[in-house]
């Protein structure tokens, strides 16, 4: 149990790097387009909120992952269907996690308006990417599947 804690926490501080390079890189694009960047207090303060929801929501989500002997990064579908903890809220708590409040959180410490625009365009592409992952769990899942999807939604 500890273990798959410390495992998620690890796995996650991964991510939250990730973040900060995204976000960095988004500050770099605000210079090339001389956009003045949005830092303030509150911007930094509403980023690490933002970002600490997403690393609790990563972390839990992977933990549920770790406990059930599932790897988090899978190329093909998952042997297991996960509907408890995080997943009984949001199909996708990873996505949520790290795609919109880490990705966000990121950006609004560092205050770049490119790295807002980058998030949609990221949260855009994993909305596409969830659907060819929904068909894939759709046929290996079959009614469990769409029982799950007409009582959880996609995102929240």
């Amino acid at each position: 149990m500890i273990v798959n804690l410390l495992k998620s926490i690890f796995h996650n501080i991964g991510v939250v790097i990730v973040g900060f390079i995204f976000a960095f890189i988004s500050t770099r694009i605000d210079l090339l387009l001389r956009i003045k960047n949005f830092e303030s207090l509150i911007t930094v303060f509403l980023g690490l909120l933002l970002l600490t929801i997403g690393f609790l929501i990563r972390v839990w989500a992977t933990y549920y992952f770790y406990q059930n002997s599932m790897g988090v990064i899978k190329l093909k579908p998952q042997e297991k269907l996960l509907t408890e903890g995080p997943f009984a809220f949001s199909r996708n708590p990873l996505y949520l996690g790290g795609n919109v409040f880490i990705f966000f959180g990121t950006v609004f410490v560092l205050g770049s308006l490119s790295g807002v625009v980058l998030t949609f365009v990221a949260i855009f592409l994993t909305n596409l990417m969830i659907k060819r992952e929904e068909k894939q769990l759709e046929q290996t899942f079959g009614e469990e599947w769409s029982r799950y999807r007409k009582k959880v939604r996609r995102w929240i």
